[in-house]
């Protein structure tokens, strides 16, 4: 007559054993999610510990020599997280998320993964030993390297395509999640970079006087300031896009790019960083004869602006004219 009773007693305690075994599986996944949070905010500590001194080298040869070494180890360190903690290696968690969404809209769902796709050949690039920018700049605490300068056809058109890397503007994590009566319903945090952007390029003759300018207000095409959105493991704190710029008249012989950047502090404060470059652009840079130069406006300019070693020796009042 007591069976009954321990067949009730059996099944109670297997559903006690079922119960606690999926809360300690529960507790588990909470552990070691919490441990390879807390060992990647190791890595990102570690990294600002040693990034200062790459973003504000003035010496661009040092800086060559020393932006790989950097990258090596924080990539190795990131290895051995991703190992440890069984993480996606190949690191395009994001691509087979936006995969498994059924009911987005397909124009979103191809601009996400072309972002993705642009971010991760940055992070590939930095990855594999391959960062070698053709040149670099650090004022205002904020490093602007140019990663690239290949004409590359742009909406059919072959242009000039100007690949940047920003490396400290400031930033802030936005916490937007919303909750009721204390419990957390949505989760939701968004980074916010503050990174304006002003690209001017100018067309210098043999005697270095100006003939033409480009220029190029607002941010990038495809800017991309939050890199970790896209691929978590990106290093910290880095603005990634381009500029599509004009070929230049075959006239030209000396290219200056002037670059500012606009960077505003949670706490207030606003840092302008200005970079100067002068160069010989290549051949393939230059308009072929024949070869018209689009877009072109005229505009006068002071002396200065045209040749200011001249400018002590005229009037500032006289003005030249300068394409555009």
């Amino acid at each position: 007559m007591k069976r009954p009773y321990l067949g009730i007693f059996y099944i109670a305690a297997l559903g006690v054993l079922a119960v606690a075994a999926a809360g300690y599986r529960k507790y588990q996944v909470k552990t070691s999610e919490a441990a390879r949070e807390l060992d990647l905010a190791r890595i990102h500590l570690e990294y600002f510990e040693k990034v200062g001194w790459i973003r504000s080298d003035p010496d661009e040869k040092r800086y060559r020599e020393e932006v790989r070494p950097f990258l090596r180890w924080y990539f190795d360190e990131i290895k051995e997280h991703v190992s440890r903690f069984h993480q996606n290696p190949n690191h395009d968690g994001y691509l087979v998320e936006l995969r498994s969404r059924r009911d987005s809209d397909p124009k979103q769902a191809e601009l996400r993964r072309a972002f993705f796709e642009y971010t991760k050949r940055a992070f590939d690039e930095m990855k594999g030993g391959q960062y070698a920018p053709v040149w670099s700049g650090t004022d205002n605490g904020m490093r602007l390297d140019i990663r690239s300068l290949a004409v590359q056809p742009v909406d059919g058109k072959p242009m000039i395509r100007m690949e940047l890397v920003l490396w400290g503007a400031q930033r802030a994590l936005r916490d937007d999640s919303t909750s009721a009566s204390g419990i957390t319903v949505a989760a939701k945090k968004r980074m916010l970079t503050s990174a304006s952007f002003n690209v001017t390029w100018r067309l210098l003759n043999a005697q270095d006087r100006l003939v033409r300018e480009l220029s190029a207000s607002g941010d990038p095409s495809m800017k991309v300031d939050y890199p970790e959105r896209f691929v978590p493991e990106f290093p910290p704190q880095m603005v990634l896009g381009y500029y599509p710029m004009d070929r230049i008249p075959a006239d030209v012989k000396k290219v200056e790019m002037i670059f500012s950047v606009a960077s505003h502090s949670v706490f207030g404060s606003d840092a302008m960083a200005n970079y100067r470059w002068k160069l010989e652009p290549p051949p393939e840079w230059r308009l072929q004869p024949g070869e018209e130069w689009e877009g072109v406006q005229e505009s006068v300019r002071s002396l200065e602006e045209i040749e200011p070693s001249a400018a002590k020796d005229e009037s500032p009042k006289s003005g030249r004219r300068a394409s555009q």
